[in-house]
């Protein structure tokens, strides 16, 4: 148990964490989070500054049972589990899934109970102010995905796997006093190096017992197919080998991963109106790796879009070839982005933005200023300290790049390839490989692809309609992209036909995104001395643009004034980019604040907006070895 418990301490540190840490832990009651609970409570305990709660369990430590309600004994095994941890002295908490639309579908089963958990994950540890979270994927995981990855084509970046340390951001940002931020929950998994039979010694060792899920031993999910058949294969050799070319497409990727983070520092400014500036000639990328110089654009793109997915295919070819076109003269759209050239620079720097064409994420998602009431006594930055240590660790370790392979490897093929070339799989090694991949790409094939389909994007398409009402008093993420504020006020302004003040408290409007009629109207705006006569601009509704009927009732000098001011901002924000601003319009279609410009209807109307996505650049991506 020394060694087990010398490398788990071993593996904490390397993730930035320390025993004083709050740090929560998901729990099924297999072997594989029944040894992590051995090992975290050990953990926790050996230092003269452990201690315990007013109920005897130890202090900062939470275990986190999820029943999914797929199984008739799902809820008395939760129980059991529950017992059993607690005898460790961690506490714990069950959480019964709700499947308000039915059971998932068994081909989407694993996936479904998948989120479903890992939302749970995240809101537990909000609601009890823990900043990590323990999972107990292990070696075996590791290769059953390499395995899995290797039938679906995966590249270099894939086929590393799941990642030692990432973030987990929950859907809402929190509110800490007067201000909302969005820290996220950092998921280590400690045992990676650990293989399942280590797992069982450890609990064994502890006199531990645990659960077996039967639906695990189901062939009819890929997972456990690819399972049986590395079971199957009991040599020594085989094991080693295959975890040394999974180990090395990690080291590649934590390599990839450091060059993005110094391009972004070095050639991108994002802008505080929710775009962002390449700078070509410093990035040069003719002279970028291909696999670098993809995972950069990528978490550009993902990050402007907040469409969190992978780059692949012949979108990832057309958009190396159009940034190493220089100058750039031309405009591209891909993965939810519109890139084109930055005015005033002949080509040498590229916007990227929103683009308003493209699936995106839902379009409006209320929030409560007393969503993060119970978090007043937690600690945000103290996440960010953890991640800066494990971090520096991380850059440790890939200092020499003499061991880093793969750069050149486009494709699964070519991976396996060149690890057979290097000698880190022998032919026999290679050869069980192609065949367990062979069939389940067989298997997946057969099932699962039809000609001509297209990979569906995350989100929904924005809706242009009405959508959710919003109401003073309320904040709400827009596109996932921005935190707009309706602060409540009380004041009036001084002209008696005013429809924000005669709505009051009661005033109802909705958020959508700028269109081009926007800025035509507060031109038209910034110059009519007699307000109440200008009409309003087309406004969408769903797909087709229709009039607003009507006329305004303006205050004349404050709304000319305004809209003077904002086509001043206006001016500064490229005609591309400002296509994603949110604004703010009546329920007859009246325009009654641009936030980001400054416009408003109205001096008592009290609207922000701050770029603030719900996914940080690098966040949630970022892998550490």
């Amino acid at each position: 148990m020394y060694n087990y418990r010398d490398a788990f301490a071993q593996r904490m540190a390397m993730a930035g964490l320390k025993p004083h840490h709050r740090i929560a832990l998901g729990v099924s009651g297999g072997p594989d989070s029944m040894a992590l609970c051995v090992l975290t409570a050990h953990w926790k305990t050996s230092t003269v500054s452990a201690a315990c709660d007013g109920s005897g369990f130890i202090d900062g430590l939470l275990a986190i049972i999820v029943d999914h309600g797929l199984r008739p004994e799902s809820k008395e095994e939760a129980a059991i589990v529950c017992h059993r941890v607690s005898n460790m002295g961690i506490r714990c908490e069950i959480a019964h899934c709700d499947w308000s639309d039915g059971r998932p579908k068994q081909g989407h089963l694993q996936e479904a109970a998948r989120d479903m958990r890992y939302g749970i994950f995240i809101d537990t540890c909000i609601q009890n102010q823990m900043s990590v979270l323990l999972i107990a994927h292990h070696a075996n995981d590791q290769a059953e995905l390499f395995i899995l990855r290797l039938s679906r084509n995966s590249g270099v970046l894939g086929l590393a796997g799941m990642a030692f340390a990432s973030q987990l951001f929950p859907t809402f940002p929190l509110y800490y006093g007067e201000s909302y931020s969005n820290p996220g929950i950092l998921l280590v998994r400690p045992l990676l190096e650990f293989s399942k039979d280590d797992l069982y010694k450890i609990c064994k060792g502890d006199n531990q017992k645990w659960v077996e899920d039967p639906t695990n031993q189901s062939t009819y999910f890929a997972r456990n197919r690819i399972r049986i058949a590395l079971s199957d294969t009991t040599s020594a050799a085989f094991k080693s080998e295959l975890q040394a070319v999974i180990s090395a497409c990690r080291r590649t990727r934590a390599y990839v991963d450091n060059i993005c983070q110094h391009l972004i520092n070095q050639v991108v400014t994002i802008m505080n109106h929710g775009y962002a500036v390449i700078d070509l000639k410093v990035l040069d990328p003719s002279k970028r790796e291909d696999i670098c110089l993809s995972k950069f654009l990528a978490s550009i793109l993902q990050f402007i879009s907040q469409r969190q997915r992978p780059v692949r295919g012949s979108a990832s070819r057309l958009l190396l070839e159009y940034v190493r076109t220089f100058p750039c003269k031309t405009s591209f759209t891909a993965a939810g982005c519109y890139l084109c050239a930055a005015p005033g620079t002949k080509g040498s720097k590229v916007l990227v933005c929103c683009s308003m064409e493209s699936a995106l994420p839902s379009k409006i998602e209320s929030l409560s200023q007393n969503s993060g009431e119970a978090l007043k006594h937690c600690n945000p930055h103290e996440m960010k300290q953890i991640i800066m240590e494990g971090k520096l660790y991380s850059d440790r370790q890939i200092s020499d790049t003499s061991n880093v392979y793969f750069l050149d490897a486009s494709s699964s093929d070519s991976v396996l390839a060149e690890a057979r070339k290097l000698k880190l799989l022998s032919d026999s090694t290679y050869r069980i490989i192609c065949e367990i991949r062979m069939a389940e790409t067989q298997r997946f094939r057969s099932q699962y692809e039809e000609p001509g389909s297209e990979v569906k994007c995350d989100g929904k398409t924005v809706n242009l309609s009405s959508g959710e009402p919003f109401h003073p008093g309320q904040s709400c993420y827009f596109m996932n992209r921005f935190l707009v504020t309706w602060r409540s006020s009380e004041k009036r302004c001084a002209h008696p036909g005013c429809s924000v003040c005669l709505g009051g408290y009661d005033m109802v409007a909705n958020l959508r995104h700028m269109i081009d009629a926007d800025w035509l109207f507060l031109a038209k705006l910034s110059k009519c001395q007699d307000s109440d006569k200008l009409e309003r601009p087309k406004v969408p509704v769903g797909r087709v643009a229709q009039q607003a009927s009507g006329r305004t009732t303006l205050s004349s000098d404050y709304v000319r004034i305004s809209a003077q001011q904002a086509l001043l901002s206006l001016k500064s924000i490229p005609v591309a980019a400002r296509r994603g601003l949110p604004v703010l319009v009546g329920q007859q279609g009246l325009l009654l604040s641009i936030p980001c410009i400054g416009f408003k209807h109205c001096p008592c109307l009290m609207v922000s907006a701050e770029f603030k996505p719900r996914v940080p650049l690098g966040g949630g991506h970022t892998s550490f070895i």
